[in-house]
């Protein structure tokens, strides 16, 4: 769903409002970041631009690869139809994780506290996104009529995408910037938000929306990305467990 569209030439321009809600949560991290950065501005200025691409192109990627590669092979030249853009979480937040390695590698920053970082303002963007699918009709669950239905051609909807911002936003948001505040041993937000974004995701996959249509499910209940998502309930819990450990012996 676009919010306006226009013809300059051959140019037509017609941005979506699910481009706007990814760059309202991209301008939110921008401000949050800034008011806890230690570190040298135009350090944090390259930061935004290593995030802003390792979201970009390698969420891209990830969805080609693992939801829609048959399509591709078929019609590579899609790859560039960038209007027809969907993403993955999954890739989205491994180029985070590589974009962040690569920055403090080069900055000789501290991985982790910046992992934490990062960490407690990812839940913002993630609400803003999934209004995006409510806006867009996407990723909904059984018929209903009631408060906050989708509508749609074939009817009307439970309003799945509002459950997941809430679960993805509010629940994670007030575990590690309310509840805990402070971590203690680095790396603990890091590691929390790999568990709670499984854990209200999962819910969510399992219980509350129906997979898109072109995946659907496996085994009859596991959507795809409830398969994919197996590793990050383990490499977050893995995590927690090492870094308080490695945290309780370096005191």
């Amino acid at each position: 769903m676009t919010l306006f569209e226009f013809s300059i030439f051959w140019l037509t321009i017609a941005p979506s409002y699910y481009g706007l809600m990814y760059a309202i949560g991209f301008l939110y991290w921008v401000w949050a970041l800034k008011k806890t950065w230690k570190y040298l501005e135009k350090q944090r200025d390259r930061l935004f631009i290593y995030i802003f691409l390792g979201v970009i192109l390698w969420w891209r990627l990830w969805y080609i690869l693992f939801y829609s590669l048959s399509d591709y092979i078929s019609s590579p030249m899609s790859v560039f139809k960038v209007w027809e853009w969907w993403m993955s979480f999954h890739w989205g937040f491994i180029g985070v994780v590589v974009a962040i390695l690569i920055f403090t590698h080069k900055e000789k920053l501290p991985f982790w506290s910046l992992a934490d970082e990062i960490a407690r303002i990812i839940p913002v963007g993630l609400f803003f996104g999934r209004i995006g699918n409510y806006i867009n009709k996407e990723l909904l669950w059984f018929s209903y009529e009631w408060f906050l239905a989708v509508q749609t051609k074939t009817g009307s909807y439970f309003p799945s995408p509002l459950v997941e911002a809430i679960l993805e936003w509010l629940l994670i948001f007030i575990i590690l910037n309310i509840i805990l505040k402070k971590p203690w041993f680095s790396g603990q937000f890091a590691a929390l938000f790999l568990i709670l974004y499984w854990l209200s995701r999962t819910i969510v996959e399992l219980w509350i929306r129906v997979p898109d249509q072109h995946i659907w499910y496996y085994f009859w209940f596991l959507s795809q990305w409830a398969l994919l998502s197996i590793p990050m309930i383990i490499i977050g819990a893995s995590l927690y467990y090492y870094l308080s450990n490695t945290n309780n012996h370096a005191k």
